[in-house]
């Protein structure tokens, strides 16, 4: 039970801040200037009190940290679900509220953002394959890595998006049977509002990749 909440509990910390990267993003529609305001602000905050991207060094161990606890158990789970039942059940009916083969679906799903999230640091963090090395021009490095030439990174990007929505949806219902128990009460008020987030995410991380794409943000 103490793995399941440290996977439901880091697992919320990540979609808060999944939800805060995608509301920043959408900056990005406000033009450059405030697009960059906004980025430097973020490295800038705290100063001259506190080192220059404190905010961001301290952001980036809290992810770390979530991320480590939340894989770690759940591999840790997974291990002991197998060793506990080595035969797979011949007839498995998905539970009230969960979808269909939900558990595949959180597993390729989770190598998928995985793979994405790498990426997203070499390109628009790092700029190791960006063309715009300029790190205050957020704006710049966006639209570039968007730009309709390199149609194959927006590709992967929308994949990956899918790939989070399905483990939002999933990820935050499996949370609250966690720690809010089996309630239907519950289970109805959540399986909507994780539903809701996730469309919510999934759209709002989408809008900028296709605006670029089709020529509104450029």
């Amino acid at each position: 039970m103490g793995l399941k909440i440290i996977m439901a509990v880091s697992g919320i910390a990540l979609v808060g801040f999944i939800v805060a990267h995608m509301a920043g993003n959408l900056h990005v529609f406000e033009g450059p200037e405030r697009m960059n305001e906004y980025a430097e602000g973020l490295r800038t905050f705290g100063e001259p009190l506190l080192p220059r991207e404190s905010l961001l060094w301290a952001m980036r161990l809290g992810l770390i940290a979530a991320a480590a606890a939340h894989i770690a158990s759940s591999v840790a789970l997974t291990r002991r679900a197998s060793r506990a039942r080595p035969v797979k059940y011949a007839s498995r009916k998905a539970a009230r509220g969960e979808a269909a083969h939900a558990a595949a679906t959180m597993r390729w799903g989770a190598i998928v953002i995985a793979a994405f999230v790498v990426w997203h640091l070499l390109d628009l963090t790092f700029r190791a394959v960006n063309p715009v090395k300029d790190v205050p021009d957020a704006y710049g490095a966006v639209v570039a890595t968007f730009a309709p030439e390199r149609w194959p990174v927006t590709v992967f990007y929308l994949a990956a998006l899918v790939a989070l929505g399905f483990h939002l949806r999933h990820g935050i219902w499996s949370a609250v049977q966690t720690i809010a128990g089996p309630s239907a009460v519950w289970r109805r008020r959540w399986r909507a509002a994780a539903l809701v987030t996730a469309v919510t995410v999934v759209a709002g991380f989408a809008a900028v990749p296709l605006a670029v794409s089709f020529g509104l943000v450029s």
